[in-house]
C-alpha cells in the first residue's frame, strides 16, 4: 500500500477522530443494552451486533492511524457512518434516549443527526492526501 505526505492539521484530526471512535467502542461494550434499543424490533441478534460494531469502531480507529491503511480506512469509516445513520434516525423518530441515559431531549436527538454528515466529511478530509501547493 502506498503512503503519502500529510499535514499537521490532518494528523491531529485523525488522532482526535481515532480517540472518539475508541471512546465509542468502549461505550458499545459498557452500554450494550442502551445501544441495542437504537435498533428496530425486527433486527435480530441486537446485542451481538452492538458488540460487533464496537469491535469495528476499534479496528477503524487503529487503521486510520496506520499510514499504509489511512486512506482506505477513511473510506471504510465513512461507509460505516452511513450504514449506522438509520439507527440515529430511528432513535430521533421514536425518541429513544442516548445509551446510558434515562431521557434525552428530543431536540438533541434530531440535532445529533446533523453531526453524522460532518463526521463523514471529517474522516474523509483527514485521511486523504492534501492538495499539492501551487506557489
Amino acid at each position: 500500500m502506498n503512503t503519502y505526505p500529510t499535514t499537521v492539521p490532518r494528523t491531529s484530526a485523525r488522532y482526535i477522530f481515532a480517540l472518539f471512535f475508541i471512546g465509542a467502542c468502549v461505550a458499545h461494550f459498557i452500554e450494550v443494552d442502551g445501544f441495542a434499543k437504537l435498533l428496530p424490533e425486527f433486527v435480530p441478534f441486537k446485542n451481538a451486533l452492538i458488540i460487533l460494531t464496537g469491535v469495528i469502531e476499534l479496528a477503524l480507529a487503529i487503521m486510520i492511524l496506520i499510514p499504509a491503511w489511512r486512506r482506505r480506512a477513511g473510506i471504510w469509516t465513512a461507509w460505516y457512518l452511513v450504514l449506522i445513520f438509520p439507527a440515529n434516525i430511528y432513535a430521533a423518530f421514536y425518541q429513544i434516549p442516548a445509551p446510558g441515559q434515562a431521557y434525552t431531549d428530543p431536540a438533541a436527538l434530531w440535532i445529533r443527526l446533523i453531526f453524522q454528515p460532518l463526521m463523514i466529511w471529517w474522516i474523509l478530509w483527514c485521511t486523504r492526501p492534501p492538495k499539492p501547493r501551487t506557489d
